[in-house]
């Protein structure tokens, strides 16, 4: 290239760089600033289930962490889909967050039409919380473990009964890879939520639930309910007592239950990593850890870019899953 052609490419290349460079001090200015009013925080899941409480204990830190109010939104419904979307349309400023949970990830397969899409309708911040579920029977129940339960549903298929918190929800797929992976069919018995279909568990009108150990293990301490195992990779610090299902006889079988934080696509870059860096300073503080700990719970930070990895797993996965199984719910 002569010197004469360089001269009068480096204005154009200087030129192309302007915008660009631009846009990094905005996203920084932007940072430095926010927040500056209010961050809502939404909740796709009633008040005072799982979900809920992880958001209030992260919420009340990070306000403290920010120096902004965090107002906790709950927007119940479509199995999670009515908060997601309403996070998926809001301004991409940071003042609108995402409580995310595994059903976020079933979602994308079980619904033909969610209204969002996981992957690309967010920015992943961090995840929250990840824990085990734990399968439960009544104490009257013959199975006294997971190779006995087997061999029931074996002896009686269709007879045995599962039930979950929801078509779709992760109580309900969880069940769905045990079979797969078990070689069993058991029946479905959808419920809206884990407290009647605990009951009904409790009260033997339902076999057995894989629900989340803040619902069932002050049942199972009480004697009104037995753990049989937990779905974790390794046992729960909540429950060290109980085998885990690959202990149980069900190699290579592992569901979790989580709760990430979203933020809409296209937020400042700026912003999510103030956010994810102030995320990380209240998930490392022990008394949050040790709160989690107790509801089985594992606090659990992670970058914006692996977790989004992390849920791109999730969908493959919860989406072999779904299709296997043909759960549906439209």
């Amino acid at each position: 290239m002569t010197p004469q052609r360089m001269y009068f490419l480096r204005p154009l290349v200087a030129a192309a760089l302007v915008p660009l460079w631009s846009l990094s001090m905005v996203s920084s200015a932007v940072a430095q600033e926010w927040p500056t009013k209010p961050i809502r925080m939404i909740v796709p899941y009633p008040p005072g289930g799982p979900t809920d409480i992880v958001a209030r204990v992260v919420g009340q830190k990070l306000s403290e962490r920010l120096g902004q109010t965090i107002v906790v939104d709950n927007r119940p419904g479509a199995g999670g889909n009515i908060g997601a979307d309403t996070v998926a349309k809001a301004a991409p400023d940071g003042y609108t967050l995402l409580v995310a949970t595994t059903a976020h990830a079933i979602n994308m397969t079980l619904f033909s039409k969610p209204g969002y899409s996981t992957s690309k309708d967010f920015t992943p911040v961090s995840m929250l919380t990840s824990g085990p579920l734990v399968l439960v029977t009544a104490p009257s129940t013959p199975a006294k473990n997971v190779a006995e339960l087997i061999a029931l549903a074996k002896a009686k298929p269709g007879t045995i009964t599962f039930a979950s918190s929801g078509n779709g929800q992760s109580t309900h797929l969880a069940a769905e890879l045990f079979d797969t992976m078990a070689g069993v069919k058991m029946t479905h018995v959808p419920y809206k939520g884990s407290a009647p279909a605990l009951t009904d568990v409790m009260a033997g009108q339902a076999t057995v639930m894989f629900d989340t150990m803040l619902s069932s293990m002050p049942f199972v301490r009480d004697g009104k309910l037995k753990a049989l195992a937990v779905t974790g990779s390794t046992r729960s610090p909540a429950a060290p007592d109980v085998p885990t299902m690959a202990e149980a006889g069900v190699t290579g079988y592992e569901a979790t239950a989580w709760n990430g934080l979203l933020v809409p696509a296209n937020t400042p870059p700026a912003v999510v990593t103030k956010l994810s860096e102030a995320l990380k300073a209240v998930l490392t503080q022990e008394d949050v850890r040790a709160r989690f700990a107790t509801q089985g719970f594992a606090a659990t930070w992670t970058s914006p870019q692996d977790t989004g990895k992390f849920i791109a797993r999730e969908i493959d996965k919860w989406g072999k899953v779904v299709k296997a199984s043909g759960a549906t719910v439209d």
